[in-house]
């Protein structure tokens, strides 16, 4: 079975390698002496990808399930090159297929089970599917929309026959003889007390009509809450199996098992992405690995959102915290930050989903974050993945870090971290007290009729809908940004925004609102923008601040992506 295959096999032999510098680097520290490890991917990894995706794209077989594939450029002992290609998970429930690096060892022991427990939990979920959509589901909420419909209509009846009775006691008192009076009295009270015996009557119909549905549903709901508890024993039971039985080496020649590496646990999956198959194999045949590059094929799931031909680096949950050791034995490497100007680095922006560094001491670092990624971690287990999470997998001292700002999930550029308390709380200080210096570009979906000025509204965020910013002159908060248009492009204004406060979604609203700029930043659905955009057109640009330690000013600019 062929798996090192000649680069022949996915370019040209007169392809002309490009000179430009690695877009990505598949990083970590290394166990043992704390140093940085790198792996780059080129130019060159990056056309032997497209050449493999060429190939997927005349055969249909590679696009009836999506999943991540990858390449590693591999040099032999005598000093030729030739190239490694993996798969993610199984390929069409398939483990090992020829021409591809086959699955760590360890795999074979869960296989069995493995399949067993999928299938279970495939039944598990079709279960809770179909409780989920019980018939009486639809049937309760129908019913009982009908029964408040004809309690409301009963309500209003009734508060205006109350009133009518009111008015008549009044009318009365003044005018009958005592003895009408009384009979006359007795008969509004009749009246009130059907009333109430009518509407008695109604929500005890209700209650026989709901009640069956209502003991139905929740049995449903009990099942269904059993169901996921089992489920989630199953994973558990079954990641638990595979992390004892997959065994990592690394380029020191050291090998790990999952279950050492891993020691807290770690996602279903871990150990069958491209990234640790190609470097494990790399390093058990002692091929030295020169670049790697990775790339979705074929369709995505809803939860994925992943695209097409587009390169990825290593995930945060499975791949990364496994990318110090796998590197391991290689000779540190680290991709250092070019100078800009006098006190501050420049960097190219990231690719999409990449975090890259732009600056990192002892006190601090900065990245620069990408479009789509959280800045920090969210409430619910599906909005785990952020800057921060991912800094705290990849570097030695993660757990002390500490975010300084944010910025929105779908707005890019730099984000600063802190790595001690104190410099966290000197750096937390500089913002509040607006001594940071602040440039967001951005590409707004219209023109823009003045060229410079000032916007200050007042900002309020409705808690009924969050996280939707608006104008509103008695709850809202202060924010101020000053404007300068930079190019007009077409039907689009290139803006460059400098806030001096820090609000919600503050350049957001001054761009949309008809009492700031009036015209959304493309690409800005939440605020109306109605274009066609792959993303939110807003970029934090610059960052200037004084260092916490050095105390010279710290100047950090990034290239806008678009």
């Amino acid at each position: 079975m062929v798996i090192l295959h000649p680069i022949s096999d996915f370019i040209d032999c007169d392809f002309t390698v490009s000179d430009s510098s690695p877009s990505y680097y598949y990083q970590g520290f290394c166990p043992q002496s704390g140093a940085r490890l790198t792996l780059p991917r080129t130019p060159l990894s990056e056309a032997i990808a497209h050449g493999l995706m060429q190939h997927f794209a005349k055969d249909n077989y590679y696009s009836r399930e999506g999943k991540m594939y990858g390449i590693l450029l591999v040099e032999l002992p005598n000093g030729e090159q030739r190239i490694l290609k993996a798969f993610s998970g199984l390929l069409h429930g398939c483990s090992v297929v020829e021409g591809w690096v086959p699955p760590i060892p360890g795999r074979d022991e869960v296989v069995f089970q493995e399949a067993r427990t999928l299938a279970q939990l495939d039944a598990i979920k079709e279960e809770i599917l179909t409780l989920k959509q019980l018939n009486e589901r639809q049937h309760y909420e129908k019913l009982s929309g009908k029964f408040e419909e004809q309690l409301q209509a009963m309500s209003d009846r009734h508060r205006d026959c109350k009133h009518q009775r009111q008015q008549k006691r009044q009318q009365i008192c003044n005018t009958l003889t005592p003895e009408a009076l009384t009979i006359a009295l007795e008969q509004l009270d009749t009246e009130s007390r059907q009333q109430k015996i009518e509407r008695r009557k109604l929500k005890r119909q209700q209650n026989e009509a709901l009640q069956p549905l209502q003991q139905l549903i929740a049995a449903a709901d009990e099942r269904i809450r059993e169901l996921k508890q089992q489920r989630k024993e199953l994973s558990r039971e079954l990641q638990a199996q595979m992390h004892a039985s997959y065994s990592l080496t690394n380029f020191a020649g050291r090998s790990q098992s999952l279950q050492q590496l891993m020691p807290e646990g770690s996602p279903t999956g871990t150990g069958d992405c491209c990234a640790p198959k190609l470097l494990h194999y790399a390093a058990t045949h002692h091929l030295k690995p020169l670049a790697m590059a990775e790339f979705w094929w074929g369709a995505s799931s809803v939860n994925q959102d992943k695209i097409q031909g587009e390169f990825y680096g290593a995930c945060a949950e499975r791949c990364q915290p496994l990318m110090g050791f796998l590197l391991s034995g290689l000779k540190p490497n680290p991709p250092a930050p070019f100078p800009s100007r006098e006190g501050g680095v420049k960097s190219p922006s990231p690719d999409r989903g990449e975090v890259t560094f732009i600056y990192e001491d002892e006190w601090l670092i900065a990245v620069d974050k990408p479009p789509g990624l959280l800045s920090v971690p969210g409430r619910y287990r599906d909005r785990q993945d952020s800057v921060f999470s991912r800094l705290c997998n990849m570097l030695p001292d993660g757990m002390t870090l500490a975010t300084v700002h944010r910025l929105d999930q779908e707005t890019s550029g730099i984000l600063l971290l802190a790595r001690d308390r104190q410099t966290h709380r000197q750096l937390c200080q500089q913002f509040q007290q607006r001594k940071v210096r602040k440039i967001y570009e951005a590409l707004l979906s219209g023109f823009v009729k003045v060229e410079q000025g000032t916007i200050e509204l007042p900002l309020w965020g409705d808690p009924e809908n969050r996280p939707y910013q608006q104008v509103d002159w008695q709850r809202g908060k202060p924010s101020l940004t000053h404007f300068q248009v930079m190019a007009r492009e077409g039907d689009y204004t290139r803006v460059e925004f400098t806030p001096l406060t820090g609000r919600t979604h503050q350049l957001r609203v001054h761009a949309a609102d008809a009492r700031g700029l009036g015209v959304t930043i493309l690409g800005d659905r939440l605020y109306g923008c109605r274009a066609n955009a792959n993303r939110l057109h807003l970029h934090a640009r610059e960052l200037s601040f004084k260092h916490p330690q050095l105390g010279q000013t710290l100047h950090l600019e990034v290239k806008t992506p678009f």
